[in-house]
Formats: structure tokens, sequence, C-alpha cells
């Protein structure tokens, strides 16, 4: 058993609206500003029995909330923002092991994520410690997708030039009240086939069937909505994340293409795009459906200025509804993500990233002011 540990020091400012709207005919509100420093601490334990399985146990306390209560928006959502309430929790058991050499299998038991299971095709901003520093800029949205339950993932010929992943995640496993549990509640069916041409070339082909009951679906502390849609991850418009309204159980059909292209040690340019198609299953528009779609794309430059020094850069367009049912829940104007940061290795264990998140048109409202992140990052790992 090894000891891994990560704790994260930030401060940040955000300025922007007060509660952006999404309706482009409500004024918007008056731009404040708010600056908060806060930390994430993670403590790991990494048990192996055979050399090629892993035991993980993970403990977390952290106090880093949403930038929505300051902004209006999920759009503006920090990476590491984790919030316990600076409670110590269990946040994290699973086991992964090679039933075979050409089939990897991994259990989770509570706060699964796909993103942990699969390649996100995002090398240098996958990681909330290290990568980037806005939710969104970490990878494509699909990989969000049945976050917080229990599950099981396999993959076919993990090493090979073809890979195939099956997964299941049930984001309530654990409730055993009616309407939730492993098979009667909220889930992610998902599947992904990843081409490898050459060590240059990564490209991947994913697709997920999802059902959203709502319901203390979001544990996040600033949301006071306890029936809330989470139907692409927190990463869109509030119309993307309830294409029907907050309270309208939800099923979903999500394709994605993620890729990433490395012609040099110095240089990789990743991006990926997604459509989503949702379908209402209960209320007055049940049996309709509704059009989400999002992109973005990503630049990194190693060792600039100093070895082990990033530069990265992600531009995109977040999760937006294109086409509903619903006439007042169709977004707008495109709102436009804006990512730039420098990740500075001050050691083998201390990484400072300097880093600004600017959202243009906010919640897809051309009548919102552009909103302006600024973070400063410091994580510690051991």
């Amino acid at each position: 058993t090894k000891l891994v540990g990560e704790a994260i020091f930030d401060a940040s400012q955000a300025f922007g609206n007060n509660q952006a709207v999404s309706n482009p005919q409500t004024p918007t509100r008056d731009l404040t500003s708010n600056t908060t420093f806060d930390y994430r601490a993670r403590l790991n334990l990494l048990s192996s029995f055979t050399g090629t399985d892993q035991l993980q146990v993970r403990l977390q306390a952290g106090n880093i909330v949403n930038n929505r209560s300051v902004t209006g928006t999920s759009q503006t959502r920090l990476s590491f923002a984790d919030p316990t309430d600076n409670q110590v929790q269990v946040d994290k058991i699973n086991y992964a092991f090679n039933l075979s050499d050409y089939i990897r299998v991994k259990v989770d038991a509570n706060t699964g994520e796909l993103w942990e299971n699969v390649n996100v095709f995002n090398p240098d901003f996958r990681s909330s410690g290290t990568g980037a520093i806005s939710r969104y800029g970490r990878f494509s949205p699909i990989y969000r997708l049945g976050s917080g339950g229990a599950g099981l993932t396999v993959t076919l010929n993990p090493k090979g030039a073809i890979s195939l992943t099956g997964a299941y995640l049930a984001s309530k496993a654990s409730n055993p009240n009616e309407g939730f549990g492993l098979f009667n509640g909220d889930y992610a069916a998902f599947g992904q086939i990843e081409f490898k041409p050459s060590k240059a070339l990564n490209i991947g082909l994913a697709y997920a069937h999802t059902y959203d009951g709502g319901r203390d679906n979001d544990t996040d502390p600033t949301n006071t909505n306890t029936n809330a849609i989470n139907f692409i991850g927190a990463t869109g418009s509030t119309f993307a994340g309830a294409p029907f309204g907050s309270g309208v159980a939800t099923t979903g059909n999500h394709y994605g293409i993620q890729a990433s292209f490395k012609p040099s040690d110095k240089l990789t340019i990743g991006g990926w795009a997604g459509y989503s198609n949702a379908v209402a299953e209960t209320g007055a528009n049940r049996g309709r459906d509704a059009d989400v779609v999002y992109w973005a794309g990503t630049l990194a430059l190693r060792d600039l200025g100093k070895q082990g020094n990033v530069l990265g850069i992600v531009f995109g367009q977040p999760p937006t509804v294109t086409e509903s049912p619903v006439a007042n829940r169709r977004d707008g104007q495109s709102t436009y993500h804006l990512e730039g940061l420098y990740k500075i290795k001050v050691s083998n264990n201390i990484q400072v990233t300097p880093g600004l998140l600017v959202i243009f048109n906010p919640e897809n409202n051309s009548r919102n002011d552009t909103i302006y992140v600024g973070t400063l990052r410091t994580t510690f790992t051991f």
C-alpha cells in the first residue's frame, strides 16, 4: 500500500454579472467581483495484491465551491471546485484488475467517474489539480455522464492500436428508495472505440445513453434546487443542463468525437465535438426532444521558458441548446469559452498555475457582460 497525496491552494477572483440570465428579454444584473482563497486536500491509499491490480481508497476535504453563486452560471466553474464543507469524506473506493492480457476491469463502489476509467484524449489538461483551470476545459462533457455513483468499466485490448471500452455507472446506486438503486435510478451506459494509428495521433468515438430523473441529483451546496436535472455534467448553459426544466425526467443519446495530435514532444493539439439528443420522459413535453451541441480545441506547448513548464490554451463553445420544443428554453447567441494558463514546475512536487478564464455571452445571452475569472492555483503532491 502506498500513500499518495495532493493539496491545492487557490486564490481566485470572479468578475461579471451577479446572476447572469438566460432569457434575452430579462435585463442583466449589476456587475460584481468576488475574491476567494480556498483549498482542496486528497489522500489516496493505493494497494496492489498482484502487481497489476489496484485498490484505491481516497479521502478528501475542501471548501472550493462553484463560482455560480457570484457569476450566475456554471460556465465559470473551476476544475477543482469540489466542496465538502471542510469535512473529510471517503469519496472514492474502487478496484481495477486484469482479467487477462487483453481485458482490463474496474469496479467503482462510489463516486465513479468515466473520465477516470477511459482515455479522454486531453493529457495535458485532464487533471483537476494540474490540468485545465476550468471544468469544461479538462475534457469533453460526454465523460461527465453518470458521475457520482457505482458501476463497472471493461476495456478490451487496452494496449493495442484499437481498443474498446464499455461502462455502466449508476449515480444513485447506494440509495435504497423507490426509483433509485443500481438499475432503477439514474444511469449512464457508455461505449468508446479508440484508434491509435501512430504514436502521434489518437482518435476516439464515444456514445452514451443516459437517464436522469432529477430528485437531489445535484449535491452542490450552492444550488438550492433539490429537484435538479444534470443532463450534460454541469458544463454548459442552464438550459443545456435541464432542457425541459429542472423537474422533468430526461433520457439522452450522446455522441462524441475526440482527438489529440502530438507532432513533437513540445506540442500537443487536441479537441472534441459532441451532440446530445434529449427526450422528455415526464411533463407537458413528454416524448418530445431537444438538441444540445458543444465543441472545443486545445493547444499545449511544453517546456516553454523552463523544462517542465506548460503553456495551455482552450477555446470552444460549451453545451448549448439549439433546438427545443420549449420556446423559452432555447439558447440564443452562443457562449464562447476562452482559457489561458501557464503551468510552472517549481519542483517535482510543487506546481504553480496562473490562469484566466473568459466567458463571452454568458448563458448564451449577448445582453450579459463578459465574465472574467482569474486564478492562481498552487498544487503540492507527495
